[in-house]
């Protein structure tokens, strides 16, 4: 099971151009990020799901907030309705899966993807409430503990880093000192490496 197919499999046509009216650019660099965003994401969450504290805090906020529905109508979610609930509140779930560097990690993909810094965090909020749906409806549907949850989630990692290295690399990033925090010094990390990491 790979989340990052599943998630991109969501992004059809239409879903791509109506993200790129809502973060006003063009529907290329809005997919190249968008597939970004979901990639930087994904591996921020495995390294969450794989420390007991903050693994048990992330399958708290899937048992309380995120069952998956709201991918039922993926187009509304990325129109940029702006909806305060818990379950479509992006700037929330990145506070919460970013560990308060949610600003880094924007920079971080807006250089990688050639998107605007504003537009990028606008796209991050948007995209954010559907990994956390696609995450919740996996642990709903197979009934996933905290060790179902975090193998799913390293698997994708995994795979993705056998691919092309875009996981990898990511992971690099997220965590350049190795302990385990997971975002520490990405503010610092030279972007040249990840410069053409989504446009493949």
């Amino acid at each position: 099971m790979d989340l990052l197919e599943m998630l991109q499999g969501q992004l059809d046509d239409n879903a791509v151009s109506t993200l790129s009216k809502s973060i006003r650019a063009d529907k290329e660099t809005t997919a190249a990020a968008a597939n970004g965003v979901f990639a930087t994401l994904v591996s921020a969450l495995s390294r969450n799901a794989a420390k007991p504290e903050a693994g048990n805090a992330l399958l708290n906020a899937l048992d309380r907030d995120h069952d998956g529905s709201v991918l039922n109508d993926v187009m509304s979610l990325i129109g940029g309705g702006g909806s305060t609930q818990k379950a479509t509140n992006g700037l929330g779930i990145l506070d919460h899966v970013l560990g308060g560097k949610t600003n880094n990690v924007i920079q971080m993909v807006s250089k990688a993807s050639g998107l605007d810094f504003l537009k990028t965090g606008e796209l991050m909020k948007l995209l954010a409430p559907m990994v956390m749906g696609m995450l919740g409806r996996q642990k709903r549907q197979q009934g996933l503990d905290l060790g179902g949850l975090a193998g799913i989630l390293s698997g994708t990692v995994n795979s993705a880093s056998s691919r092309r290295q875009d996981m990898g690399l990511i992971s690099k990033v997220l965590d350049a000192d190795g302990d385990g925090n997971v975002m520490d010094d990405i503010a610092g990390m030279g972007m040249k490496m990840l410069g053409g990491l989504f446009r493949k």
